[in-house]
């Protein structure tokens, strides 16, 4: 009996320290805008992403063709032409939250976010700061980082490489919720 109360105490005690939060609404943007050319700019407001509260473990996924362009035809291409979204149709990242606190994220806190982007099915080693908050029992996490097309084998043809930037600008602004 004290065996069977031990594994139930255990398990509830697991259940309690690893809190998930997740959305699967989070705003996802990219700018790769150049000076005196059209903006060349898109958001994702339907990026899935869970937080393990007790490791900082971070995971989010997104499919390329949920981008949404001012332009039609600029959405058509990045699909197409750049992205091939239908051969490659979700970006994902895993990483963590370096030294992540779920007891002080009431106060705004920045941590090291580290982990791995995967678009077009190469993986890139990304390193940032986030920040991140916890307001009305729910977690906000905010960062930005930069990428280069050819990091992920993405072929911009000359015809049009002065109107794209060399580095595209990343920012992520999730609100998590607890999972239960």
């Amino acid at each position: 009996m004290k065996k069977h109360l031990f594994f139930i105490v255990f398990f509830c005690s697991i259940s309690l320290f690893s809190q998930k939060y997740f959305t699967r609404s989070g705003n996802t943007n990219f700018k790769a805008s150049v000076e005196a050319f059209e903006p060349v700019e898109a958001t994702n407001n339907s990026t899935t992403v869970i937080l393990k509260t007790d490791t900082g473990d971070i995971a989010a996924q997104l499919f390329i063709n949920a981008f949404q362009f001012k332009v039609a035809l600029m959405q058509e291409h990045f699909n197409e032409n750049y992205m091939e979204s239908n051969k490659f149709p979700k970006a994902t990242f895993r990483g963590k939250l370096n030294d992540f606190d779920f007891k002080n994220s009431n106060n705004k806190k920045e941590y090291k976010l580290t982990g791995t982007l995967t678009v077009r099915g190469v993986k890139k080693e990304i390193e940032t700061t986030a920040k991140v908050s916890l307001e009305d029992g729910k977690i906000k996490l905010m960062s930005n980082f930069v990428v280069e097309p050819q990091d992920f084998k993405i072929n911009i043809p000359s015809i049009v490489r002065k109107k794209i930037a060399d580095k595209i600008n990343v920012t992520l602004n999730y609100e998590l919720v607890e999972k239960k």
